[in-house]
């Protein structure tokens, strides 16, 4: 708890959640885990994934575009057919935690998913 200001009326406080990133990551993992208030799904060769749209475009410059332009209540994005189903459940789990564990022998592909679907973290991406 931070005060500023001086005299009774100009006094403003700055309240702060100390654990807050680590809870919300936390929480973002379990909503993802129980599928609990998913809006959409990401159907990849053969197999779906549900997420949050919240998350995926503030993660993603390309889901926020196709979620931008392409409004529903809940959609299916179809992935493009060379994105492989291992790197995208990556890719998501990476963007609900924050990191991933992967074996060098998925490290290329992964990659190269991250930057044709513009995963902030991940790969490049330009501001703005």
């Amino acid at each position: 708890l931070c005060r500023q200001g001086s005299g009774m009326a100009n006094q403003h406080y700055c309240l702060r959640w100390n654990n807050y990133q680590s809870n919300m990551t936390s929480v973002f993992h379990h909503l993802l885990r129980t599928e609990a208030f998913v809006d959409v799904t990401l159907a990849c060769n053969n197999h779906s994934l549900k997420a949050h749209k919240v998350v995926l475009s503030a993660c993603s410059s390309y889901f926020q575009k196709i979620l931008l332009d392409n409004p529903s209540q809940h959609p299916t994005i179809i992935m493009p057919q060379d994105v492989c189903f291992n790197d995208l459940k990556f890719i998501i789990e990476f963007v609900y935690r924050g990191e991933i564990d992967v074996s060098q022998t998925e490290l290329q592909s992964l990659l190269k998913t991250a930057d044709q679907l513009k995963i902030k973290g991940l790969c490049e991406v330009p501001e703005g």
